[in-house]
């Protein structure tokens, strides 16, 4: 074979060998280099190093996913309805009614007035039924019950509360007719001391006579002592007989007599139905005399026992209590 033919294959091969092997290294340097950046793109959202990791493989987690505690479950709760709203507000008017229903009635029993009615008190215990399974059917009966329940404790509501207005207006008119009571007897009282101020000053200003005074009226003098004797003589015998424990003198029982004539005729029975004064001496009220007697009401000597002691001790003497009851009437 000739030697040029068969050694420039050779040489060829030789030449592509030397150029596969200076570009190896070029291809290593690039394969490790993208196996890098591989790796730095995939652990890029939450870089670890060796050296941070202790020497341990490292971890990876990618940087969009997080984990969170899952929700909490917030159960429904139950919405108050128009129905159930009207329910509960029926109960709510129920207890107050049923609270001053109880009050009226313990303020007329304190008052310890006559409010012109027999029965103080008002019944409540329907409504306080009706109000009790109207609170048990909000849970327990269907909803389109509800309003029949309502309208019934509504009903029981407003007859309590009227009859609850009705009493206390009776209790208000009672305590306002008492009120106007007191403020006239007062009145009448400070009169009655002004009159016997007056009266005592006149007879004070008056010299003193055992004879009869012509100033003041004269009865006859009457005789025995009328006790036991409810006749209008017997009362003034009875009367007269009283006189020197009193201290007055026979000018004093004309006086006396002419009172009591205005007063009552001496009749022990005698009743004024417009003032409700009754007896002999016309005693406001009645029952008065029974501080001289308990049998007040049927003897005439205990009235005019009561009446001599009021005339004394008011207007001093008889002619001092007829005096005033000439100018003013009343005595």
């Amino acid at each position: 074979m000739h030697p040029s033919t068969s050694s420039t294959p050779v040489r060829r091969n030789l030449r592509s060998a030397e150029r596969r092997a200076r570009r190896r290294p070029g291809i290593v340097v690039g394969g490790v280099a993208a196996g890098v950046l591989t790796v730095v793109g995939f652990a890029g959202a939450v870089p670890v190093s060796f050296a941070e990791a202790g020497g341990t493989t490292p971890t990876f987690a990618f940087a969009s996913y997080t984990t969170s505690p899952a929700p909490a479950v917030i159960e429904p709760q139950p919405q108050a309805n128009a129905t159930t709203t009207a329910a509960r507000e029926a109960i709510t008017a129920a207890e107050t009614a049923v609270a001053a229903a109880q009050t009226v009635a313990a303020d007329i029993a304190a008052s310890g007035l006559d409010v012109g009615v027999a029965d103080t008190t008002v019944e409540t215990a329907d409504l306080e039924d009706a109000a009790a399974r109207l609170e048990l059917g909000i849970d327990a009966l269907p909803e389109p019950m509800l309003p029949d329940v309502t309208d019934d404790v509504t009903a029981l509501v407003s007859t309590v509360g009227e009859q609850v207005a009705s009493l206390r207006g009776s209790l208000d008119a009672a305590v306002a007719a008492e009120a106007q009571r007191q403020a006239e007897e007062k009145a009448r009282q400070e009169a009655e001391a002004r009159a016997a101020a007056e009266a005592a000053a006149a007879a004070a200003a008056r010299p003193s006579s055992s004879g009869r005074s012509t100033s003041y009226p004269t009865a006859p003098i009457p005789s025995g002592n009328g006790n036991g004797d409810n006749s209008p003589a017997g009362a003034q015998a009875f009367a007269y007989s009283q006189f020197p424990s009193r201290g007055w003198g026979d000018d004093q029982f004309g006086c006396l007599v002419a009172l009591w004539n205005k007063e009552s005729g001496w009749n022990y029975q005698a009743y004024n139905r417009g003032s409700g004064a009754f007896g002999i001496p016309q005693a406001l009220p009645g029952s008065k005399m029974s501080s001289a007697g308990a049998d007040w009401q049927s003897n005439a000597a205990t009235q005019v026992m009561w009446g001599l002691g009021y005339i004394q001790g008011r207007y001093g003497t008889p002619c001092g209590a007829w005096g005033h009851s000439q100018s003013t009437g009343w005595y």
